[in-house]
């Protein structure tokens, strides 16, 4: 009889030391965040170095070069407090969910004026804007916003200091998680356009107005992608610089 109860003592044994392993394999199989590397090694940090290319027509000083493209590597990461981090994979960025922001800033010459950006992005997780490009306007940095307040909105920040949801630049759009979207800003003289998809969401005239960023971005300035409380990826970035007038 004893012998009995002590077999069946260390079937029970036996039996919840292997429940718990298969609870504690399983635990390690939980999906990983959304946005986030499988190797958390690869995070890149504040001021790391990015291997991701732009392709562009640019002297150094910012002028066009002809029609003669180049691929160049000069994108760090931002200096965001509460950058998520970020890291790459085949030709894409991947910007990590900061809290708040998470970026890369480009360091190679930057157009002022008469030149086209073109590139595609992703959200990947989170609810607001999953890209946040900031450009040259002239002397001054601006921002195109797509995703913002809420996930919808594109726009233009900022304008006589006002965000995009107030200046008259907001259009309103829904975002498919994970899906590539194609956007293009066109920078000309007295005007700022932009494009997602081939449809034109922001055509507006900035004569006699004031053009800035919100102080969050600073760290994007003067050419740099941020994202907002989001997890985003980039690819196929372009800066193509053209003569006055020409299209």
């Amino acid at each position: 009889m004893l012998n009995r109860i002590c077999g069946a003592l260390l079937v029970i044994l036996l039996t919840g030391c292997a429940t718990a392993e298969n609870s504690a394999s399983v635990s390690t199989l939980e999906p990983k965040p959304a946005g986030d590397p499988a190797d958390k090694a690869k995070l890149l940090k504040p001021r790391d170095k990015v291997d991701f290319v732009m392709t562009h027509n640019l002297n150094k000083d910012g002028s066009r070069n002809g029609e003669d493209f180049v691929q160049t590597a000069d994108w760090r990461v931002s200096e965001f407090i509460g950058s998520g981090g970020v890291w790459t994979e085949g030709d894409a960025v991947h910007l990590v969910e900061g809290n708040d922001m998470t970026g890369i800033v480009w360091g190679g010459p930057v157009p002022t004026m008469n030149y086209e950006v073109s590139l595609d992005a992703k959200r990947t997780g989170g609810e607001d804007f999953f890209c946040g490009l900031t450009f040259q306007y002239d002397k001054n940095p601006c921002s195109l916003v797509v995703g913002g307040w809420g996930g919808r909105l594109v726009g233009i920040s900022s304008l006589d200091w006002q965000d995009a949801s107030e200046n008259g630049t907001a259009s309103w759009r829904d975002f498919t998680k994970d899906e590539w979207y194609a956007i293009r800003l066109r920078v000309t003289p007295g005007k700022i356009e932009a494009w997602i998809d081939g449809e034109q969401l922001v055509d507006v005239d900035i004569e006699n107005r004031g053009v800035g960023i919100r102080f969050e971005m600073e760290p994007t300035k003067p050419f740099g992608i941020a994202t907002w409380r989001t997890s985003g990826a980039i690819k196929n970035i372009k800066i193509r610089a053209f003569e006055a007038g020409q299209p």
